[in-house]
């Protein structure tokens, strides 16, 4: 399990993201590059992470689902993601 202060900064990236997503996109079409690099850092896109919702576990991550295989793979042994059984053979 990902530590709390991670998901917490996490979380903090996507909401400057969020909140600077229209002036970042104005900026660019203008071609204003010294403006951008005014920005915070943690407002570009390129800086956030993919995390499972549950754990927070950066690798593994599906994106369809939004969480990583472990814990998608417990999810499907006890039938609580639909449409998804764990293979037997």
């Amino acid at each position: 399990m990902a530590k709390e202060s991670m998901k917490a900064r996490e979380a903090k990236r996507r909401k400057l993201a969020a909140k600077y997503a229209k002036k970042r996109e104005e900026l660019l079409a203008k071609g204003d590059y010294m403006a951008i690099q005014k920005l915070p850092r943690n407002s570009s896109p390129v800086r956030l992470r993919n995390r499972c919702s549950i754990t927070g576990r950066p690798r593994g991550y599906m994106r369809e689902f939004g969480i990583c295989r472990n814990v998608f793979r417990e999810m499907a042994s006890f039938g609580l993601i639909p449409g998804i059984k764990k293979a037997s053979w």
